[in-house]
C-alpha cells in the first residue's frame, strides 16, 4: 500500500480525453472525481458511441457513425494500491456488460494511479447513504448483487470483496456494482468454482447486515450467518434471499434510527465501527467505537468491541429479568467482556490496539442506560436543546475540570488525542454508567470524536432539529464533519424516542 496521492484540482487535463471538474468523494483506497471530455488543448475528440477518436474538436457529428458529438460527463475512480491493478485491467479487457454493472468505458494508468471511467448521469455512491434500508429495498439489493456476482463468476471473474464504495446509486434508486475490487480472472472460458466464492459473500453479508433496521432481527441474523462464513454458494444464497421476500419484504418499521460511518477527508483507514442489536421486544442496544492502532489494530479493536458487547448482551439477556438493576449490571458486564476481549486479543497479537466505546441499552423506549470509555460521546436532544450525557476520559477534559482551559478550547485542542482511559489497555477497566429517563420526541446521539471535534454542539443541535428523519440527519452530520475539515473518521448513530 502507498499513501493517498495528491488530488487533481479542477481544470486539470488527465488521460487522453478528460478534464477534472472536481473531487467529489473519498473512501478507503479510492478518490472519486467528476470529469468531462471538454479538452480545448486537444485538436480531436472521441465519439463515445463508436470509439472513433479522430473527430475534429469542432465537429457536430462523428465522422465514423454520425452520432451527435455532445459534451460528456464521467465519474472517475482513482485507486493507488497497485496489488490488484493488473487484475482490474484484465477485467476491463473482457468488456463485460450486465444490467447490474456500471461497466467502465475507459481505464488507464497515470503516475501509478489506476483511473476507471464510467458515464455520469447524476448517480451517487452508497457510501453517502445512512442505515437502515427498508427490508424490501435491502432484499432487492441483495438479489441484484447475487445475480451480478453469479454473472461475474460464470465469466471467470472473482472479487476480493464488496463494500459500500462499490455500489453506485442511480437517480431511479437502482443500484449497480461499480469500480470492483477484482482479485482474479480466468481467461480460458472457465467459471469461478463454488469453493472460491465464499470470501466475497462474507463481505456482502457484512455490508447488507449494516443496513438492517434494529427491528429487523431475523433478517440481520440471516445476513450475520453469511458474514461469518456459513457454507453457501452464490446460487444458494440467491435462493435463500428469494425465499425471504414473502415475509421480510412486507415488514416495515417507523423511521426512528440512523447510523453511518465515514473515513473522513484525510485518513486512509476507517478505524471506527458501530452496531445495533434488538435484544427483545422491550430492549435494544446501540454501540459506537473509535479504534486506535492502525492496520490490523484499531479497526480490529473497534469491530471486536462492538461484536463482543452485542453478542454478550444478547447471551446474558436470555432469561434475565427485565428490571432496571439487572439491565444496568448486564450492560456493565457486557462492556467489560468487550474490554477484556480486546485486551486479550492485543496481548496475543503483541500490539497496543485499543478503542473508545459508547453505548446505550434502552428499555421500553423510556429508560436509557449509557456507558462509555474514552472520548466517544453520548448526547441527548430534548425540547430542541442538546445536552452532553457522557464525560470524556481525556487529558483535555482534565484540563477543563482543573480550570486550565475554557470550554471553547476543548474542540481542536492540540492534546485532544491523549486519552486517559480506553478499551483494551487493561483488564477490568473502570466504566462510566449513566441512567437517562427518556421522553417521547427525545433524540439520543452517540458519536466518535470525528463528529464533535469538527462540528460545534450548536450546529449538531441545529441539524438534529432541522431533519426529523434520523437517516437524513445522520447523513447531514457526516457532511457537516466534512465541511469542518474531516480530519478524522466520523461515526454516529441517532435514536429517536417514539410517542
Amino acid at each position: 500500500m502507498g499513501d493517498r496521492p495528491t488530488h487533481l484540482p479542477p481544470g486539470t487535463p488527465f488521460g487522453d480525453h478528460y478534464t477534472v471538474e472536481g473531487l467529489v468523494r473519498l473512501s478507503e483506497g479510492r478518490m472519486f472525481y467528476l470529469a468531462n471530455d471538454v479538452r480545448p488543448d486537444l485538436p480531436t475528440r472521441r465519439c463515445w458511441a463508436c470509439g472513433h477518436a479522430e473527430n475534429p474538436r469542432s465537429a457536430q457529428t462523428c465522422a465514423s457513425c454520425q452520432a451527435p458529438m455532445k459534451d460528456r460527463r464521467f465519474l472517475v475512480s482513482a485507486r493507488w494500491y497497485a496489488s490488484r491493478h493488473d487484475a482490474y485491467l484484465r477485467y476491463y479487457d473482457k468488456h463485460i456488460v450486465h444490467p447490474g454493472l456500471a461497466s467502465p468505458v475507459d481505464v488507464f494508468l497515470m503516475d501509478d494511479v489506476l483511473f476507471s471511467v464510467v458515464p455520469y448521469g447524476g448517480e451517487g455512491l452508497m457510501v453517502d447513504e445512512a442505515a437502515p434500508m427498508s427490508n424490501g429495498r435491502l432484499l432487492d439489493l441483495a438479489q441484484r448483487i447475487v445475480g451480478t456476482l453469479a454473472f461475474l463468476h460464470r465469466n471467470g471473474i472473482r472479487l476480493a470483496w464488496l463494500n459500500r464504495a462499490n455500489l453506485l446509486v442511480g437517480t431511479d434508486s437502482i443500484i449497480r456494482l461499480y469500480d470492483l475490487e477484482v482479485d482474479h480472472t480466468l481467461d480460458n472460458g472457465s467459471a469461478i468454482p463454488d469453493e472460491d466464492q465464499g470470501e466475497v459473500l462474507k463481505s456482502v453479508g457484512e455490508m447488507l447486515r449494516r443496513y438492517c433496521d434494529v427491528e429487523a432481527d431475523d433478517l440481520a441474523r440471516f445476513l450475520t450467518e453469511i458474514e461469518e462464513g456459513i457454507e453457501v454458494t452464490v446460487a444458494q444464497l440467491g435462493r435463500q434471499v428469494e425465499s425471504r421476500f414473502p415475509v421480510d419484504a412486507q415488514r416495515t418499521y417507523p423511521p426512528l434510527v440512523g447510523g453511518m460511518s465515514d473515513v473522513g477527508l484525510t485518513r486512509q483507514l476507517n478505524e471506527d465501527n458501530w452496531g445495533w442489536r434488538r435484544l427483545s421486544d422491550r430492549t435494544k442496544l446501540f454501540v459506537v467505537a473509535d479504534g486506535m492502532g492502525g492496520h490490523d489494530g484499531g479497526e480490529i479493536a473497534s469491530a471486536l468491541a462492538v461484536k463482543t458487547l452485542c453478542d454478550t448482551a444478547r447471551e446474558r439477556h436470555e432469561g434475565a429479568d427485565l428490571v432496571e438493576d439487572v439491565l444496568e449490571s448486564l450492560l456493565e458486564e457486557s462492556f467489560q467482556a468487550a474490554n477484556n476481549m480486546v485486551k486479550d486479543t492485543a496481548d496475543a497479537k503483541g500490539t497496543d490496539m485499543g478503542t473508545t466505546l459508547v453505548c446505550m441499552l434502552m428499555l421500553d423506549n423510556r429508560v436509557g442506560f449509557l456507558a462509555n470509555v474514552g472520548d466517544s460521546r453520548g448526547y441527548l436532544l430534548r425540547g430542541g436543546t442538546l445536552h452532553q450525557i457522557t464525560k470524556d476520559h481525556s487529558l483535555v477534559q482534565k484540563l477543563l475540570e482543573k480550570g486550565r482551559i475554557k470550554p471553547e478550547d476543548v474542540r481542536g485542542h492540540h492534546h485532544s488525542n491523549i486519552l486517559l482511559r480506553t478499551v483494551g489497555t487493561e483488564r477490568d477497566i473502570d466504566i462510566d454508567l449513566f441512567r437517562v429517563d427518556l421522553e417521547p420526541g427525545d433524540k439520543v446521539l452517540m458519536c466518535s470524536d470525528g463528529l464533535w471535534n469538527e462540528v460545534e454542539d450548536r450546529d449538531i443541535e441545529s441539524v438534529l432539529n432541522t431533519y426529523q428523519d434520523p437517516r437524513i440527519a445522520t447523513r447531514e452530520l457526516i457532511r457537516a464533519a466534512h465541511f469542518g475539515g474531516g480530519k478524522d473518521n466520523v461515526t454516529l448513530m441517532i435514536v429517536t424516542i417514539p410517542s
